[in-house]
């Protein structure tokens, strides 16, 4: 079955770094476009970023644009979400997301999702 789990959130403050990872199983990871999408606090969801399957084609939330890189390895079957910058509205659960279908700023609806991570910004 497919399975997608999250890691490398934490606590940092204002203007840090934070590098999250998602590992993948279940299925040939490396055929499928990838996203991440976070949720804040009292939110809906908000898609984040995709990447497609060779990892040569991505998209971001214009908002996120410059400061939030995704990137993957289809030889350790995982997905990244590097984030510079940080600031605290990006405090969120962060989920790594597939089959998704995306209308920026309006619809995310995804058939699998990890677990997600929790990242807080915050002095």
């Amino acid at each position: 079955q497919v399975q997608l789990v999250e890691s490398g959130g934490g606590l940092v403050q204002p203007g840090g770094s934070l590098r999250l990872s998602c590992a993948a199983s279940g299925f040939t990871f490396g055929s499928y476009t990838m996203n991440w999408v976070r949720q804040a606090p009292g939110k809906g969801l908000e898609w984040v970023s995709q990447i497609n399957s060779g990892g040569r084609s991505t998209a971001y939330a214009d908002s996120l644009k410059g400061r939030f890189t995704i990137s993957r390895d289809n030889a350790k079957n995982t997905l990244y979400l590097q984030m510079n910058s940080l600031k605290p509205e990006d405090t969120a659960v962060y989920y790594c997301a597939k089959d998704c279908t995306v209308v920026p700023g309006i619809l995310v609806r995804c058939n699998y999702w990890g677990q997600g991570t929790q990242v807080t910004v915050s002095s």
